[in-house]
């Protein structure tokens, strides 16, 4: 297993002392709320935020793609324990944006064993914002089914020049989280410590089978800022983590997947009347991925030579992604802004592979051949107008220049050049009735040109190799136009919130496995499609300790050019919630229940995963219960799936032939599991 740095430990120690002290101020420390998290409201309109260090339930994989998936309308595919791939209103992979602290990271596996959600780790932030529907340019063109934003705040050290938490979580399968952040700085800068491990065993479906799903994971971050002015700020960051992980859905597992990123961010308020705001940043990330079938799990010596495969195989894939973005904020006038920005992006993908029929193949004496290389440039402006009535109105426009060039030998498309011009945008108007009620409703376009896995698939591949010359690299880019309505009501005592959109998909990218050809070949061809669907949340405080929540999410998927269902969608999903709160104490139950999906169309999907068959629904349900022990000390305790049901979601992949496991159609999902999760934190010495 990866051991943690010594940055983590240095982390760790730091914090224990400051946890210990005991001579802070009442003011100077931050209480602790014992509260978990089952269902995020939303917060504004198309917008959902949540805070990634409180507990919740069902408790989290120490991943991104985990702890989205208790937000309505998100699905995760399960691969394993971790590094789940997750889904928003059917829509997966690079129709959905994701941006840790305003920067890309890119997977680098072929098979999406390492989406980018695999290299974040949520503790790490401070917050993560959902923005659904492409209802905003900034973030880049084509996410067209939204954006999660995983951000960390600037530390205000106005009352306490030192900040400290930690946390411990204990669960089944030997599960085992440990995290630690030190912050200290005045008025002139700060520095930022933070380190985070999570590992586990395998766990256990409901029917007592265990599943190939054990993990290891670990990451430090760094942030050094200076603030000369209280209007300005330069922040240096740069973050290592690592991590291997057991896979029940394929036929390797995750040997390594190291991430190294170093950011520079500088931003300046107040310049002047008419500019708010200018902001500029820079970064790198790189990410060295290692997928084998033998040091995580037991391979007798040909096992795998039917396949044509030595039985000891290796792949090691790596991507380099370097952006930069300068925006500035513009007042306009009492009621209008405006923000201007331009951005630029170059990512590269390399890989290679060695085997061996007994040996642990030399893959690092191997060179990297470069297979793909793409750049994006984009221009964008979003504008934001209020009316004194409290209504608003909001619209934004990008235009990119994105390019991709397919570097791999013996293709059909070898040594070709895609050029695209990508064009977004979108307009909306929210309408406050009272105090109460706010309507709105929005169009939005968006255009997205093919991914790298998009790209790589192989229609003619023969064995793991990929072997074949067929090439997918000249898809073409796939364009949405979509309807989002809604509205929100606030009250004293209710706070409920409905979504809806309706969306054409022109040149939609659809994966579909060709079986007929060999059982690793898969094409991506461009469709036309229809989704729709609607998202729904409420809580109603209905007495002075108690409150009941529900969530509701359902999404329909057809493709227009089969005349048949679109595959991957899942089916229709609510979640109720009874919860009983105090000052110092909290309980509560989360009843999960989702609907039969009979709309199938049987290998064809996403570059995630495709459609194996009908699934039947299931309900779950749970407990959980917190006690603030004290101002700076929180223990919640759960137990998810209360009843041990064995279930599997309809969207996860496939059970693979594992040595030592019950291989099951699908990848189950786990059965009863306790949890326990102590958090301190503490302001100042």
């Amino acid at each position: 297993m990866p051991r943690a740095p010594l940055a983590f430990a240095v982390t760790a120690a730091m914090a224990c002392p400051l946890l210990q002290a005991d001579e802070t101020q009442p003011g100077d420390q931050t209480k602790l709320e014992p509260v978990v998290i089952t269902a995020p409201q939303t917060g504004d309109v198309l917008t959902v935020s949540t805070d990634p260090k409180a507990p919740r339930q069902p408790i989290p994989a120490h991943d991104g793609a985990d702890l989205l998936k208790n937000i309505p309308g998100f699905s995760v595919i399960r691969k394993g324990g971790t590094d789940g791939d997750p889904l928003f209103r059917g829509m997966a992979a690079s129709r959905l944006g994701i941006l840790l602290d305003g920067e890309t990271v890119l997977g680098g596996c072929g098979m999406r064993m390492d989406p980018p959600t695999a290299y974040v780790y949520p503790e790490a932030y401070d917050e993560v914002i959902v923005l659904k529907g492409p209802q905003s340019v900034k973030y880049g063109p084509g996410t067209s089914a939204g954006v999660v934003l995983f951000e960390r705040a600037q530390p205000d050290f106005s009352t306490t020049p030192v900040k400290a938490n930690a946390s411990l979580l204990f669960g089944s399968a030997d599960r085992n989280d440990q995290t630690a952040q030190v912050q200290a700085g005045n008025t002139l800068g700060y520095v930022s410590l933070n380190g985070t491990r999570a590992d586990a065993n395998d766990y256990e479906d409901g029917d007592g089978n265990k599943v190939h799903s054990a993990y290891t994971r670990w990451s430090t971050n760094a942030a050094l800022g200076w603030t000369p002015t209280p209007d300005t700020r330069i922040e240096l960051t740069g973050a290592v983590s690592d991590g291997e992980a057991r896979y029940g859905d394929r036929g390797m597992d995750g040997a390594a997947f190291e991430r190294t990123n170093v950011g520079l961010k500088a931003e300046q308020h107040n310049i002047s009347p008419l500019i708010s705001k200018l902001e500029g940043r820079v970064y790198r990330n790189y990410v060295d991925h290692v997928m084998d079938n033998y040091s995580l799990r037991y391979n007798a010596p040909g096992a795998d030579m039917m396949s044509g495969e030595p039985a000891n195989s290796v792949s090691n894939p790596d991507r380099e992604t370097k952006g930069a973005t300068l925006s500035a904020t513009l007042t306009l006038g009492a009621s209008t802004q405006a923000e201007i920005g331009l951005d630029t992006q170059r990512n590269e993908h390399s890989l290679r592979k060695a085997s061996d029929p007994l040996l642990d193949p030399d893959y690092e004496s191997q060179p990297r051949m470069d297979d793909m290389s793409f750049k994006s440039h984009g221009i964008y402006a979003e504008l934001d107008h209020s009316y004194a009535s409290g209504s608003s109105a909001h619209m934004g426009l990008r235009i990119n220049k994105d390019s991709a060039e397919d570097l791999r030998s013996g293709r059909t498309t070898s040594g070709i050049t895609d050029n695209n011009t990508l064009k977004n945008g979108f307009i909306r108007y929210e309408h406050q009735l009272d105090t109460n009620y706010r309507l709105y409703a929005g169009l939005g376009h968006a255009e997205r040109a093919p991914d790298y896995w998009e790209r790589n698939k192989n229609p003619a591949a023969t064995s793991m190799m990929m072997s074949g010359a067929a090439s997918t690299f000249d898809v073409d880019p796939e364009k949405t136009n979509q309807l989002d309505i809604g509205a929100l009501l606030r009250s004293d005592n209710l706070n409920a919130s409905v979504s809806a959109f309706y969306a054409k998909h022109t040149d939609y990218i659809l994966i579909e496995t060709l079986p007929d050809v060999s059982s690793f070949a898969a094409n991506a061809r461009n469709i036309d499609a229809t989704t729709y669907g609607a998202e729904a949340d409420a809580r109603w405080d209905f007495a002075s300790q108690w409150n009941a929540t529900g969530t509701l999410a359902w999404v329909h998927g057809e493709n227009e050019d089969d005349n048949r269902a679109l595959g991957q969608i899942p089916p229709v999903e609510m979640r109720l919630g009874l919860n009983y709160q105090t000052s110092r104490w909290s309980a509560g139950a989360l009843w999960r229940l989702v609907g039969d999906q009979n709309r199938v169309a049987v290998g064809t999907g996403n570059v995630v995963g495709q459609d194996i068959g009908k699934n039947a629904g299931f309900t779950v349900f749970s407990l959980h219960a917190g006690y603030q022990a004290s101002d700076t000390l929180l223990v919640t305790a759960g137990v998810d799936n209360l009843f041990d049901v064995t279930y599997a979601e309809h969207i996860s992949r496939s059970g693979a032939n594992i040595a030592g496991y019950e291989q099951t159609e699908r990848v189950n999902e786990p059965g009863r599991t306790l949890w326990l999760k102590m958090q301190w934190s503490l302001n100042g010495l």
